[in-house]
Protein backbone atom coordinates (compact mmCIF):
# COMPACT_ATOMS: atom_id res chain seq x y z
CA UNK A 1 0.00 0.00 0.00
CA UNK A 2 1.48 3.32 -1.11
CA UNK A 3 0.92 6.04 1.50
CA UNK A 4 1.48 9.77 0.87
CA UNK A 5 3.13 11.90 3.56
CA UNK A 6 3.90 15.57 4.19
CA UNK A 7 7.13 16.53 5.98
CA UNK A 8 6.65 19.70 8.06
CA UNK A 9 8.30 21.52 10.95
CA UNK A 10 7.64 24.21 13.52
CA UNK A 11 10.83 26.01 14.56
CA UNK A 12 12.84 22.92 13.63
CA UNK A 13 10.65 20.48 15.58
CA UNK A 14 9.83 18.23 12.62
CA UNK A 15 6.95 15.94 11.74
CA UNK A 16 5.83 13.35 9.24
CA UNK A 17 2.11 13.99 8.69
CA UNK A 18 -0.18 11.20 7.44
CA UNK A 19 -3.64 12.35 6.40
CA UNK A 20 -6.22 9.61 6.93
CA UNK A 21 -9.28 11.85 7.17
CA UNK A 22 -10.81 10.62 3.92
CA UNK A 23 -9.05 7.36 3.10
CA UNK A 24 -8.31 5.13 6.06
CA UNK A 25 -4.79 4.05 6.97
CA UNK A 26 -3.53 0.78 8.46
CA UNK A 27 -3.23 0.56 12.22
CA UNK A 28 -0.19 2.51 13.41
CA UNK A 29 2.07 0.31 15.53
CA UNK A 30 4.98 1.42 17.69
CA UNK A 31 7.45 -0.33 15.37
CA UNK A 32 6.09 1.54 12.33
CA UNK A 33 6.49 4.90 14.08
CA UNK A 34 10.08 4.10 15.05
CA UNK A 35 10.94 2.97 11.53
CA UNK A 36 9.44 6.05 9.85
CA UNK A 37 11.06 8.39 12.38
CA UNK A 38 14.55 6.93 11.94
CA UNK A 39 16.74 9.61 10.36
CA UNK A 40 19.08 7.09 8.73
CA UNK A 41 16.73 4.46 7.30
CA UNK A 42 13.30 6.15 7.40
CA UNK A 43 11.89 9.56 6.56
CA UNK A 44 13.10 11.06 9.83
CA UNK A 45 11.14 13.13 12.35
CA UNK A 46 10.64 14.03 15.98
CA UNK A 47 6.95 13.09 15.82
CA UNK A 48 4.58 11.23 13.52
CA UNK A 49 1.24 13.04 13.15
CA UNK A 50 -1.86 11.12 12.11
CA UNK A 51 -4.98 13.03 11.00
CA UNK A 52 -8.29 11.15 11.30
CA UNK A 53 -12.02 11.83 11.12
CA UNK A 54 -13.64 12.98 14.36
CA UNK A 55 -17.19 12.86 15.66
CA UNK A 56 -16.78 15.88 17.96
CA UNK A 57 -14.49 18.21 16.01
CA UNK A 58 -13.51 19.02 12.42
CA UNK A 59 -10.90 16.27 12.62
CA UNK A 60 -8.67 14.39 15.04
CA UNK A 61 -4.88 14.73 15.44
CA UNK A 62 -2.91 11.87 16.97
CA UNK A 63 0.73 12.41 17.97
CA UNK A 64 3.44 9.75 18.24
CA UNK A 65 6.94 10.51 19.52
CA UNK A 66 9.86 8.95 17.65
CA UNK A 67 10.12 6.26 20.33
CA UNK A 68 6.68 5.04 19.21
CA UNK A 69 4.73 6.26 22.23
CA UNK A 70 1.52 8.23 21.72
CA UNK A 71 1.19 11.58 23.54
CA UNK A 72 -1.66 13.96 24.16
CA UNK A 73 -0.60 17.28 22.63
CA UNK A 74 2.01 19.05 20.50
CA UNK A 75 1.80 22.79 19.92
CA UNK A 76 4.31 22.90 17.08
CA UNK A 77 2.49 20.11 15.26
CA UNK A 78 -0.80 21.95 15.77
CA UNK A 79 0.59 25.00 13.94
CA UNK A 80 1.90 22.80 11.13
CA UNK A 81 -1.48 21.09 10.78
CA UNK A 82 -3.22 24.49 10.74
CA UNK A 83 -0.99 25.55 7.86
CA UNK A 84 -1.75 22.29 6.05
CA UNK A 85 -5.52 22.51 6.64
CA UNK A 86 -5.58 26.11 5.41
CA UNK A 87 -8.62 27.38 7.34
CA UNK A 88 -9.82 27.64 10.94
CA UNK A 89 -10.69 24.31 12.52
CA UNK A 90 -11.49 22.60 15.79
CA UNK A 91 -9.24 19.62 16.39
CA UNK A 92 -9.65 16.69 18.74
CA UNK A 93 -6.44 15.69 20.54
CA UNK A 94 -5.66 13.37 23.41
CA UNK A 95 -5.43 16.47 25.62
CA UNK A 96 -8.78 17.93 24.55
CA UNK A 97 -10.26 20.07 21.77
CA UNK A 98 -8.03 22.85 20.43
CA UNK A 99 -8.79 25.58 17.87
CA UNK A 100 -6.48 26.34 14.93
CA UNK A 101 -6.33 29.59 12.94
CA UNK A 102 -3.80 29.68 10.08
CA UNK A 103 -1.90 32.89 9.45
CA UNK A 104 0.84 34.00 7.07
CA UNK A 105 3.75 31.64 7.62
CA UNK A 106 2.21 29.88 10.58
CA UNK A 107 -0.80 29.85 12.88
CA UNK A 108 -2.40 30.79 16.17
CA UNK A 109 -3.59 27.90 18.31
CA UNK A 110 -6.08 28.12 21.18
CA UNK A 111 -4.56 25.46 23.40
CA UNK A 112 -7.37 25.49 25.96
CA UNK A 113 -7.06 26.22 29.67
CA UNK A 114 -4.16 25.04 31.83
CA UNK A 115 -4.76 22.63 34.70
CA UNK A 116 -2.81 22.97 37.94
CA UNK A 117 -4.09 20.22 40.26
CA UNK A 118 -1.56 17.61 41.32
CA UNK A 119 -3.91 14.93 40.03
CA UNK A 120 -4.13 16.74 36.66
CA UNK A 121 -0.39 16.49 35.95
CA UNK A 122 -0.54 13.75 37.36
CA UNK A 123 1.81 13.43 40.33
CA UNK A 124 2.17 10.29 42.41
CA UNK A 125 1.02 12.15 45.54
CA UNK A 126 -0.48 15.50 46.50
CA UNK A 127 1.58 18.68 46.66
CA UNK A 128 1.37 22.36 45.71
CA UNK A 129 2.22 22.38 42.00
CA UNK A 130 3.32 26.04 42.09
CA UNK A 131 5.90 25.49 44.83
CA UNK A 132 7.10 21.90 44.67
CA UNK A 133 9.54 21.07 47.53
CA UNK A 134 11.70 18.78 45.41
CA UNK A 135 14.86 18.94 43.32
CA UNK A 136 17.39 17.10 41.21
CA UNK A 137 20.99 18.29 41.70
CA UNK A 138 21.03 22.02 40.84
CA UNK A 139 17.40 22.07 39.65
CA UNK A 140 15.16 22.82 42.63
CA UNK A 141 11.69 24.11 43.57
CA UNK A 142 9.94 23.66 40.22
CA UNK A 143 6.30 24.18 39.28
CA UNK A 144 4.09 21.89 37.21
CA UNK A 145 1.13 22.34 34.87
CA UNK A 146 -0.84 20.32 32.35
CA UNK A 147 -1.42 22.19 29.06
CA UNK A 148 -2.73 19.15 27.20
CA UNK A 149 0.33 17.22 28.30
CA UNK A 150 2.32 17.39 31.57
CA UNK A 151 5.22 19.79 32.15
CA UNK A 152 7.57 20.66 34.98
CA UNK A 153 9.30 24.06 34.84
CA UNK A 154 12.52 25.24 36.51
CA UNK A 155 13.58 28.90 36.44
CA UNK A 156 17.36 29.31 36.47
CA UNK A 157 19.93 32.07 35.96
CA UNK A 158 21.16 30.56 32.68
CA UNK A 159 19.16 27.75 31.07
CA UNK A 160 21.96 27.13 28.56
CA UNK A 161 24.30 26.13 31.39
CA UNK A 162 22.04 23.31 32.63
CA UNK A 163 23.09 19.74 31.72
CA UNK A 164 19.60 18.99 30.45
CA UNK A 165 20.75 15.99 28.41
CA UNK A 166 21.68 14.32 31.72
CA UNK A 167 19.02 15.70 34.07
CA UNK A 168 16.14 15.55 31.59
CA UNK A 169 15.82 11.76 31.36
CA UNK A 170 16.24 11.38 35.13
CA UNK A 171 13.39 13.78 35.84
CA UNK A 172 11.18 12.48 33.01
CA UNK A 173 11.22 8.96 34.42
CA UNK A 174 11.12 9.80 38.14
CA UNK A 175 8.53 7.83 40.11
CA UNK A 176 6.85 11.13 41.05
CA UNK A 177 5.46 11.25 37.49
CA UNK A 178 3.51 8.05 36.75
CA UNK A 179 2.91 9.13 33.12
CA UNK A 180 6.34 10.74 32.65
CA UNK A 181 6.94 14.48 32.38
CA UNK A 182 8.28 17.09 29.95
CA UNK A 183 11.15 19.04 31.52
CA UNK A 184 11.63 22.79 30.95
CA UNK A 185 14.52 24.98 32.11
CA UNK A 186 13.93 28.68 31.60
CA UNK A 187 15.55 32.06 32.14
CA UNK A 188 13.40 35.20 32.43
CA UNK A 189 15.23 37.90 30.47
CA UNK A 190 12.60 40.65 30.74
CA UNK A 191 8.93 41.09 31.66
CA UNK A 192 8.02 40.15 28.11
CA UNK A 193 10.71 37.59 27.23
CA UNK A 194 11.76 34.10 28.38
CA UNK A 195 14.60 31.93 27.09
CA UNK A 196 13.78 28.20 27.20
CA UNK A 197 15.20 24.73 26.65
CA UNK A 198 13.08 21.58 26.77
CA UNK A 199 13.65 17.88 27.35
CA UNK A 200 10.59 16.36 25.70
CA UNK A 201 9.06 13.19 27.12
CA UNK A 202 9.76 10.34 24.71
CA UNK A 203 11.73 12.57 22.32
CA UNK A 204 14.64 14.07 24.25
CA UNK A 205 16.24 17.46 23.65
CA UNK A 206 14.28 19.38 21.05
CA UNK A 207 14.81 22.61 19.12
CA UNK A 208 11.31 23.73 20.03
CA UNK A 209 8.32 22.60 22.09
CA UNK A 210 5.08 24.53 21.75
CA UNK A 211 3.41 23.07 24.83
CA UNK A 212 6.63 23.63 26.76
CA UNK A 213 6.56 27.30 25.77
CA UNK A 214 2.93 27.51 26.90
CA UNK A 215 3.62 25.75 30.19
CA UNK A 216 6.66 27.88 31.00
CA UNK A 217 4.91 31.14 30.13
CA UNK A 218 1.85 30.26 32.24
CA UNK A 219 3.97 29.34 35.27
CA UNK A 220 6.01 32.55 34.89
CA UNK A 221 2.76 34.53 34.73
CA UNK A 222 1.40 32.80 37.86
CA UNK A 223 4.65 33.70 39.66
CA UNK A 224 4.30 37.30 38.38
CA UNK A 225 7.67 37.13 36.62
CA UNK A 226 6.28 38.26 33.24
CA UNK A 227 3.28 39.97 31.66
CA UNK A 228 0.20 38.14 30.28
CA UNK A 229 1.73 38.17 26.76
CA UNK A 230 5.30 36.98 26.40
CA UNK A 231 7.85 35.95 23.77
CA UNK A 232 9.45 32.57 24.43
CA UNK A 233 12.80 32.08 22.69
CA UNK A 234 13.73 28.45 22.01
CA UNK A 235 16.82 27.13 20.18
CA UNK A 236 14.74 26.86 16.98
CA UNK A 237 13.09 30.28 17.17
CA UNK A 238 10.44 32.33 18.95
CA UNK A 239 6.79 31.85 19.93
CA UNK A 240 4.29 34.31 21.37
CA UNK A 241 2.20 33.04 24.27
CA UNK A 242 -0.84 34.92 25.57
CA UNK A 243 -2.97 33.93 28.58
CA UNK A 244 -6.40 35.39 27.98
CA UNK A 245 -8.70 36.69 30.70
CA UNK A 246 -11.07 33.75 30.10
CA UNK A 247 -8.24 31.35 30.99
CA UNK A 248 -7.45 30.12 27.47
CA UNK A 249 -3.85 29.94 26.21
CA UNK A 250 -3.13 31.24 22.69
CA UNK A 251 0.16 30.29 21.04
CA UNK A 252 1.26 32.04 17.84
CA UNK A 253 4.27 31.20 15.70
CA UNK A 254 5.63 29.91 12.39
CA UNK A 255 5.33 26.55 10.67
CA UNK A 256 6.62 25.30 7.32
CA UNK A 257 6.13 22.50 4.85
CA UNK A 258 9.44 20.89 3.86
CA UNK A 259 8.49 18.35 1.18
CA UNK A 260 6.01 15.64 0.17
CA UNK A 261 6.44 12.05 -0.90
CA UNK A 262 5.07 8.56 -0.48
CA UNK A 263 6.27 5.25 0.91
CA UNK A 264 5.31 1.59 0.86
CA UNK A 265 3.62 0.81 4.19
CA UNK A 266 4.93 -2.77 4.30
CA UNK A 267 8.52 -1.45 4.18
CA UNK A 268 8.04 0.09 7.63
CA UNK A 269 5.46 -2.21 9.26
Amino acid sequence: MRVPFIKMHGLGNDFVVLDGREAGLPRVERETVRALADRHTGIGCDQLILLEASGGADFRMRIFNHDGGEVEACGNAARAVALLHGKPASVETGGGIIALTPAAGGASVDMGAPRFGWEDIPLAYAMDTLAMPIGWDSLENPAAVNVGNPHIVFFVDDCDAVALDELGPRIETDALFPHGINVNVATVEASGRIRLRVWERGAGLTRACGTGACATAIIAMRLKLVERTVTVALPGGELTIEWLEDGQIVMTGPASESFRGEFEWSDFA
